[in-house]
């Protein structure tokens, strides 16, 4: 992507509009990076996030927030009521990942725990939640601190288990819809491992994938490698079945649709001259639309059966095709509201703000928007993380940016926190403007 005027935020503050955000931001940058410090060190697994809950609880009350802890298991939500006027909602995402560090930082991570495998395994947050955390918290200092430039109904929700798809949607579950303020806007973002730091990227309409595993279970007709006349091999099915997957995008989806289907893992077998009775695979389908999501499901299924049935497989050892459930749906930016917000923050950043291209990622941020499409606008922005000497060696081809999730992405912390810490509350604040006349 061309990034133009890409500095960190301090750079541009000729761009600031004159409201002291950007000066107010920056006062408050040691405390911050020293918690997003302490956040990196401490990462927790998805589900288990009860330390960090509990701390960032305590900050909320602090600041003068209603809070209450546990929605969706771990997720915290906090309510400062501020008149009349609209409500809005910000979210950040707590869990780590079930990653070895690998970064060097004095502040790397030492954490184990054990995640739903049963493994023990390191912990890391190597998708940049503690970035999320910290200007989340950064962006409640300053709209406590300015509750005489806003009115209105102010929701922040701290979401547990967003890496495995279901905290957004166990705490809908849990009644944040209901037993809270429901928002008439909802706003987060993202940090970057392929932007340099403080850029601002935004898709308007779909921008994240609909994501979801699925499992194929393939019988055979077991026995001896040598005489495989006497068997129905399940690898020889399931390589039919691998290579006629290819044809669902290629062949049966518009091709200015996006999607994606990939077998990320086949299983079969234990020896050399056993043929075994049975192989598996592990498929990940990527795609945006809801219509295109159920073509691509329908069809792994049709093409599983229809395989196997040319193999020779009776009806009762037919492959079994199973779609785990809760998925993760697509993100949708409302277009109108997504133009709106980037206005607004186009006299302060500038060249910094670009709209990008939608990516196959997933990101369960989008249950917001889908649990009342007719009344929830909704909105998640990209915050570039590549320290900028390294974009630039990048774009030279003199090394290789790690990827979000990598044991060794380590983002340009007050870079990322700064200029999502002042996008939030901008765009928090013309979101709810003072009435001037009614006082």
């Amino acid at each position: 992507m061309t990034v133009l005027a890409a500095t960190p935020a301090h750079a541009d503050a000729h761009m600031e509009a004159g409201d002291g955000l950007r000066a107010a931001v920056m006062e408050d940058m040691p405390g911050l990076i020293a918690l997003y410090q302490d956040l990196h060190a401490n990462p927790e697994l998805s589900f288990q996030e009860f330390e960090t809950a509990a701390k960032l609880a305590t900050r909320m009350r602090a600041l003068g927030f209603e809070v209450t802890e546990g929605v969706g298991k771990t997720g915290v939500v906090a309510v400062m009521r501020n008149g009349d006027g609209p409500t809005v909602m910000l979210r950040a995402d707590m869990d780590g990942l079930p990653v070895i560090e690998q970064t060097g930082l004095p502040y790397a991570s030492k954490r184990t725990a054990v995640p739903a495998t049963g493994v023990e395994t390191g912990v890391m947050h190597a998708c940049g939640h503690d970035t999320h955390m910290a200007a989340w918290i950064g962006a409640a200092q300053l709209l406590a601190e300015r509750k005489g430039e806003w009115s209105g109904t102010l929701v922040m929700i701290l979401q547990p288990a967003e890496e495995i798809g279901e905290g957004a949607l166990a705490m809908l579950q849990d009644g944040l819809y209901e037993r809270f303020p429901k928002p008439d806007y909802v706003l987060a973002f993202h940090d970057a491992a392929g932007a340099p730091a403080g850029f601002i990227g935004y898709s308007k309409g779909y921008a994240l994938a609909n994501v979801d595993s699925v499992d194929v279970v393939i019988p055979g007709i077991g026995g001896h490698g040598a005489y495989p006349h006497t068997t129905k091999d399940p690898v020889v099915i399931g390589s039919s079945i691998v290579m006629r997957l290819q044809t669902l995008v290629s062949r049966e989806i518009d091709p200015l649709d996006s999607a994606v289907v990939t077998v990320g893992s086949f299983q079969a077998g234990s020896k050399h001259n056993i043929i075994s009775d049975e192989a598996r695979l592990q498929i990940t389908v990527r795609s945006y639309s809801d219509e295109t999501r159920a073509h691509l499901l329908d069809g792994i299924e049709r093409i599983a059966r229809g395989e196997a049935i040319a193999a020779g497989m009776p009806e009762d050892k037919l492959p079994v095709v199973t779609v785990q459930d809760p998925y993760t749906p697509s993100t949708y930016n409302t277009p109108e509201f997504t133009e709106q917000v980037m206005a607004g923050l186009q006299d302060r950043f500038g060249g910094r703000i670009r709209e990008v291209p939608s990516v196959m990622g997933g990101e369960d941020f989008g249950q917001f928007y889908r649990a009342d499409p007719e009344n929830v606008e909704s909105l998640i922005f990209w915050v570039g993380g590549v320290p900028m000497a390294e974009w630039e060696a990048s774009q030279r081809g003199e090394t290789e940016l790690p990827s979000l999730h990598s044991p060794f992405w380590v983002p340009d912390a007050p870079v990322v926190i700064a200029t999502a810490t002042e996008a939030l509350a901008a765009a928090t604040l013309d979101l709810m403007p003072k009435d001037e006349a009614g006082g």
